[in-house]
């Protein structure tokens, strides 16, 4: 027989017990928890370490000398991979017989031989081409050679034979999105019409669509109408008729 004291003290030890075994399990439970969680970012860190320093991901960060020649390595739309135009690639080969020349106050082209001694075909249709350039020093080269080309003594008989393959390329520049494009293909087709006169009238039609188109913005209202102007006084009545009939609200120099 237990004494009183000693049956009042044992149930107090059985929960005594219960409590610890229940605190010792949740300290357990935490304690797995903890371990799981630790070796689930040790494993984690594991992968991304080796991920890392993998060969595929060491070629992207150093690139090899040999990526540059695999196709899959180049983007197709950079910079780098755009082959130059056809003009900028005949000028780089030497193919444009003139130079430019930087002064202090502006630029100036410098011929290798007297330009009256250089034939027309193909430099001035070359050098027409090149006006839709809009890099430079190729903008100013083709639009100053294109010009000074015309200036030469006999310029009509060399250029007049030429108008059929002048006039679309002339067309590509005053049809193109870039606005100084436009301006110095309007430039060009007027001082074309100097020296050829009349017998711009025959191409003149194919011309004139691309500028009715310019003449609804207010900023090349003036220019074109003048240009329509000069082509009407080089090239004559015939011309006149030709201009009113793509653009019926002009008015004739002679109003």
């Amino acid at each position: 027989m237990l004494s009183k004291r000693e049956a009042m003290q044992k149930p107090e030890c059985h929960g005594d017990a219960q409590l610890r075994n229940r605190v010792t399990g949740n300290c357990d439970q935490r304690t797995s928890s903890s371990a799981q969680i630790k070796h689930g970012t040790t494993v984690q860190r594991s992968k991304s370490s080796s991920s890392t320093s993998s060969p595929e991901s060491t070629r992207k960060v150093h690139p090899r000398p040999s990526d540059k020649l695999n196709p899959k390595t180049i983007n197709p739309f950079g910079e780098q991979s755009r082959a130059p135009s056809a003009f900028a690639a005949i000028y780089s080969k030497g193919g444009i017989p003139c130079r430019l020349v930087h002064g202090s106050v502006k630029h100036r082209l410098q011929w290798e031989s007297p330009p009256e001694n250089l034939p027309f075909d193909p430099l001035l249709i070359t050098l027409a081409e090149g006006l839709r350039e809009t890099k430079h020093p190729y903008t100013f080269v083709s639009k100053e050679g294109f010009r000074e080309l015309l200036l030469v003594q006999g310029a009509p008989e060399k250029a007049v034979p030429l108008l059929p393959r002048l006039i679309p390329v002339l067309k590509a520049a005053l049809v193109h999105s870039d606005d100084e494009v436009f301006e110095r293909g309007l430039n060009a087709l007027v001082q074309l019409s100097v020296v050829v006169g009349p017998s711009l009238n025959d191409h003149l039609k194919h011309l004139l669509t691309s500028l009715s188109k310019r003449l609804r913005d207010r900023r090349f209202k003036e220019p074109v109408t003048s240009a329509l102007q000069k082509l009407e006084l080089h090239g004559g009545s015939g011309s006149l008729l030709i201009i009113k009939s793509k653009i019926p609200t002009y008015c004739s120099i002679c109003c």
